[in-house]
């Protein structure tokens, strides 16, 4: 089949017989097309006819289920056929796909189901990764598995890997140097504005939205494509926009959980005559062609999973696309005719985003990859990657699967495991179903998991977190608050479950929400702490709205969370009864002894405690904990209290200035400990805990030999150092011994009376006379005179105007004329 046969030329056929050629001589290829190029409809068509095909089916795989419709759709438009014959496609709940198929599109978690049910892809010559520059997570697995089967069972297997970016040389380069082959395509030039739109301000993404098409409305005569990151977005500025515009423009909303038909409409040309605007998530940035489109505005977000290894739990958040997205976005303005871009923010922090997205793997819940690891029967580290699993996450993953039982000890997939990979859904819903199944309620185990994995069923503005309210909805068929086509399509998701799962019954008990959600998220059961706060059994923390109905709930089973570890806030939950808590998981209750700090009682407490994870299900004293435990918890209280809590007397104070005054005066080599307070506070154990026993209350601190625990920290040989190089006293002519301060800057100070001294002729020294004494001599009344490190100086020059001015002042005491051969006396009166 030639492309010719195909209708009006592509920029992709210039490229076609280098393709063939190409994968004629090579079982591996890169093909890098820009968006509109051709290269979904044309490529697997033009492969059909070679002679290595020979009858047998090409896959092409694509990330989104929107997508795989419309590729299937197109070619078979361009055959002339409708789909299920030579073109066909396969998606959950949806194939159209027949014995005469050639070439079958489907998405990558069908292709998965299939690779792993035949390794060997008997009947399949090749298949097409399209779009793999997204990096969705089945991309880098399917791309894994499918390359270890070529590599072990089917080297004559085809694999092309196609991209629309134009950074291929790094992803060739990773698949280990397969050919390349570059379409220049055709875009026209576009014209970009920048607009710095203030998106954290209620509405103000919505509004900024709405003044930029009402910009592109007037500048261009095409129609509009309206990027924003998700169906709430795109239905708050559906509502902004309508009625505004002209009665010749029409609107349409582009989603992946849309019906068909409307699908279908927002695809469609507009009609003669009028032009459409049309408000999409990023499902419009690669893949898809939306005929007509002029202008592209850009939100510059889109939605991306996030999993945080330390709680397990994963979230979909908002961020800002990185600049190869954003050129995507803005090629489709260019496809037809010179265009415009609008970008909602502005040019400086366009420099500042990322190259590129960030592969999921390197940032996804890795469960799902875990378990079909498990499967398939390798290791991670035996099979070549673009990028590798993160090794935390992938063991976390690990071990989560072994708790729902899909793996044994040994991380061997279980028969539980290998059941919960057909059912088609996150193996913690997997794993719900299942065992809600054994346990009699496998209809409202399959809804749950139906509803868990698509979009929620309630309208937007629908505050409700109660997900037993939405079984019941399910079950009824209807509800004011749900959207009827919402619930026909769960309705029909969980009939396949149900299906798979071998189970006819379809009655709901909503009453069984909570048990059920417990064997999916036993890590999120929630126990209420008061005003609407829970703490998760994971340790986490988490609200509710005080006012929701379910906020006083004593147990919580919580499937959906958003926000940090510390306040997360649910977002979907169901009651779980003391009586279901204790059934399922009551062989898993845990009876602890807890000893730690009460802050507030500032006193060690000893209690026995029931535990599920970190919840604490009841609580009594204990009476005899171990000493051990008692002296850890009572480090914990000082350590929050402070050094200051412990009996330091001056002497002690001494003690540890002395210690600094020495180690600083060594230098970073010196040998002697740091007993400065920040030093002491950093090691409590090792120097206070020894000296603890016995003491359970902060009031008991004063037992403390606090001198002796201090003196433990140096040797025999630093001890008799200090006392000879940093002495706590000095002995001064009068006899008289005085105490030396050592917490003053280069040096230790002596105070002491001027009499006391006379006959010293120089300044006493210590650490071995490298440091001389700072000396603060007194009057009389102990007031200062002098402060002087060089005495002998003082007695020429300072003395003579001191003994002047004090004999006046202090006629009756002794001030002799010559004071190095005065008498000194510990007397300040003459005698």
């Amino acid at each position: 089949m030639t492309s010719s046969d195909l209708g009006p030329a592509l920029p992709i056929d210039a490229v076609l017989p280098t393709l063939l050629s190409t994968l004629a001589d090579h079982n591996a290829a890169v093909l890098q097309a820009p968006p509109g190029a051709g290269k979904t409809t044309r490529v697997p068509l033009a492969l059909i006819d070679q002679p290595w095909v020979a009858g047998r089916r090409i896959l092409v795989l694509e990330p989104r289920r929107l997508a795989t419709r419309a590729a299937a759709d197109q070619m078979a438009r361009l055959l002339g056929e409708p789909v299920g014959r030579r073109v066909g496609y396969r998606m959950r709940l949806d194939s159209r796909a027949g014995p005469q198929t050639r070439v079958e599109v489907l998405t990558e978690g069908l292709f998965l189901r299939r690779l792993q049910g035949d390794p060997g892809l008997d009947g399949v010559a090749a298949v097409l990764f399209d779009e793999i520059h997204e990096r969705n997570l089945d991309t880098d697995l399917a791309l894994t598995l499918a390359r270890e089967a070529q590599a072990a069972l089917r080297p004559d297997l085809r694999l092309l890997a196609m991209s629309a970016t134009i950074d291929v040389q790094t992803l060739a380069h990773q698949l280990g140097g397969w050919p390349m082959i570059r379409s220049e395509g055709r875009v026209y030039p576009v014209e970009t504005r920048f607009i710095d739109a203030p998106a954290n301000v209620t509405g103000g993404l919505e509004r900024a939205v709405a003044g930029a098409v009402d910009d592109a409305l007037a500048k261009i005569d095409g129609d509009i494509l309206v990027f924003l990151p998700g169906g709430r977005e795109i239905r708050r500025a559906q509502n902004l926009l309508d009625g505004r515009l002209a009665p010749t423009v029409s609107l349409y909303p582009l989603y992946g959980d849309m019906p068909r038909d409307r699908q279908q409409a927002a695809l469609a040309p507009a009609p003669e005559g009028r032009r459409k605007i049309v408000l999409a998530s990023p499902i419009a940035e690669t893949s898809l062609t939306i005929d007509g489109v002029c202008a592209v505005v850009d939100s510059g977000l889109r939605r991306a999973p996030r999993f945080d290894p330390r709680t397990g739990m994963g979230r979909l958040e908002t961020i800002r696309i990185s600049r190869a997205s954003a050129d995507q976005r803005r090629g489709r303005a260019g496809r037809q005719g010179p265009g415009l871009c609008i970008r909602l923010w502005d040019a400086a922090s366009h420099r500042a985003r990322a190259p590129q997205e960030t592969p999921e793997i390197l940032e996804s819940d890795l469960t799902t990859l875990a378990l079909e690891l498990s499967v398939w029967g390798a290791r991670a580290d035996q099979l070549v990657w673009l990028d590798a699993p993160p090794a935390g996450a992938l063991a976390q993953a690990y071990d989560l699967l072994h708790q729902l039982g899909a793996l044994d000890a040994a991380r061997q997939v279980t028969r539980m495991g290998r059941h919960m990979t057909d059912l088609g859904v996150h193996p913690r819903l997997a794993h719900m179903a299942l065992v809600g199944a054994l346990d009699g309620h496998g209809a409202t185990a399959a809804a749950l998991a139906a509803l868990l994995s698509e979009r929620d069923v309630m309208l937007p503005g629908t505050r409700d977190p109660d997900l037993s309210r939405r079984v019941t909805a399910l079950g009824a068929g209807r509800d004011s608050r749900a959207d009827p086509e919402a619930l026909r399509r769960l309705r029909i998701s969980a009939k396949d479950l149900r299906r798979r799962m071998g189970i006819a019954d379809d009655r709901l008990s909503a009453d069984r929400t909570g048990r059920l959600l417990a064997l999916a998220y036993p890590d999120r059961i929630a126990q209420a702490v008061g005003n609407g706060h829970f703490r998760l059994a994971n340790g986490g923390g988490a609200h509710l709205d005080v006012h929701d109905p379910i906020a006083g709930t004593p147990l919580l089973s919580v499937a959906h969370l958003d926000g940090d570890r510390r306040g997360a806030r649910i977002l979907l939950a169901a009651p779980l009864t003391d009586t279901d808590f204790e059934a399922l998981f009551g062989d898993r209750f845990e009876e602890l002894n807890h000893v730690g700090w009460d802050h507030r009682e500032k006193a060690v407490r000893a209690t026995r405690r029931r535990c599920f994870g970190k919840l604490i299900l009841a609580e009594r004293p204990h009476p005899d904990p171990a000493e051990r435990d008692v002296v850890a918890a009572m480090l914990e209280g000082i350590g929050r209290l402070g050094v200051t809590a412990l009996p330091w007397t001056k002497a002690i104070r001494d003690l540890q200035a002395r210690a600094l005054f020495l180690r600083e005066l060594d230098g970073p080599e010196s040998a002697i400990a740091d007993l400065s307070d920040a030093a002491l506070l950093d090691r409590l154990d090792s120097w206070l805990g020894p000296f603890l026993n016995g003491v359970r209350r902060a009031d008991q601190l004063s037992r403390v030999d606090l001198a002796a625990a201090l003196e433990s920290q140096l040797d025999w040989h630093q001890q008799q150092r200090l006392r000879s190089e940093a002495p706590s006293h000095v002995q001064v002519p009068s006899g008289a011994r005085h105490r030396l301060d050592y917490a003053v800057d280069g040096g230790p100070a002596l105070d002491v009376r001027l009499q006391e001294v006379f006959g010293w002729e120089t300044t006493p020294t210590v650490a071995g006379g490298r440091v001389p004494v700072l000396l603060r001599l007194l009057s009389p009344a102990r007031r200062p005179l002098q402060v002087t490190r060089d005495l002998a100086g003082f007695w020429r020059t300072g003395y003579p105007q001191v003994r002047g001015e004090m004999r006046g002042r202090y006629p009756k005491h002794f001030w002799p004329e010559d004071p190095l051969t005065a008498s000194p006396t510990r007397h300040t009166r003459r005698r």
